[in-house]
């Protein structure tokens, strides 16, 4: 009875055009919304609270399908969650590890430094130590270290691009861009000069300069993983320009990047829809790991048609 209660409660607020009031409550209302309505089933924890270095807040939890097969290795994806790189724990994206391991993913999610503990490049540092600790002890968990793909939303969708970009980072930690297979990238700030002063990125990296060594845009080549950029047309947090720019940057230098505008979806909006009542809102699940399956090279299953209404288009860069 109160499952169902419950059930109800989201659907009203789904349905009534209100679903920013869950989404208020952060990640974390997220995760319990996912955890009480979501499938059981299906994928499991696999390791919890794993040090990947000596610094603070240097912790990663890995999510993995339930039927893991013995000698046959899981594509693997690195995901960094948001939060203007003063906020967020590994503990309430759940939901993101539990949606990826369903679709077929080992799923690794790191927590990193933040705001005002840390500041660029200790983010970086922490997602670039993260990705070497997976490919170096991944493949004894049932992961592929040859198949690894990073993905992000927001400030988590900046380091993956930036550590895909910028070969800096992972040859400083003992990996390489070269060892990715791509990026998917959610409502990232990619290009965002000049920086508005007593903003979240003013406080995380306004003292750094050159500026431009802090925006992954800045990086962009033609020999980068394939990228996929996604952005809700409402979001007024990291405006659409900035997954076109990006996307335009690293077509004109030769790379590939797919462009992915969802219409009626805001910037909490992109990542909720991702969860499972709200998935009917746009197919990003789907098509996210569609992306995935085809840059680590396991096609599992088809991506799932979506209602001509909630379909995203593809928008040329410009």
């Amino acid at each position: 009875m109160i499952k169902f209660l419950l059930v109800t409660i989201v659907l009203l607020i789904a349905l009534g055009g209100a679903a920013r009031l869950l989404v208020a409550g952060g990640a974390k209302s997220l995760e319990m919304a996912d955890r009480i309505i979501g499938p059981r089933g299906g994928a499991g924890l696999r390791v919890a609270d794993q040090p990947y270095g000596r610094e603070a807040r240097r912790f990663l939890d890995i999510w993995a399908p339930d039927n893991v097969q013995e000698g046959d290795p899981l594509p693997v994806i690195v995901f960094f969650y948001g939060g203007g790189w003063d906020s967020g724990q590994r503990e309430y994206y759940g939901f993101i590890g539990r949606a990826l391991a369903r679709e077929g993913f080992m799923t690794v999610i790191p927590d990193y430094r933040l705001v005002p503990q840390a500041h660029w490049p200790d983010f970086l540092e922490d997602g670039a130590a993260a990705i070497a600790w997976t490919r170096a002890h991944v493949g004894a968990l049932g992961g592929d270290p040859d198949r690894i793909a990073l993905m992000g939303h927001s400030a988590g969708a900046y380091i993956a691009a930036m550590l895909a970009l910028d070969p800096t980072w992972l040859q400083r930690a003992g990996s390489d861009p070269a060892d990715l297979r791509g990026v998917a990238a959610l409502a990232g700030p990619y290009d965002f000069l000049p920086i508005k002063r007593g903003d979240r990125a003013d406080r995380a990296m306004g003292q750094v300069r050159p500026a431009e060594r802090t925006q992954p845009v800045s990086f962009a080549r033609g020999d980068a993983p394939p990228f996929w950029l996604a952005s809700g047309e409402e979001d007024r947090t990291v405006r659409p320009r900035s997954s076109r720019q990006l996307a335009a940057a690293i077509r004109r230098a030769g790379g590939s990047a797919v462009l992915r505008l969802y219409p009626r979806l805001g910037h909490a909006g992109i990542i909720l829809a991702m969860t499972r009542p709200f998935r009917f809102r746009a197919p990003v699940l789907a098509e996210v790991s569609d992306f995935l399956r085809g840059v680590t090279g396991r096609r599992l299953v088809a991506a799932r048609a979506a209602p001509p209404a909630a379909a995203a288009r593809e928008s040329a860069a410009e």
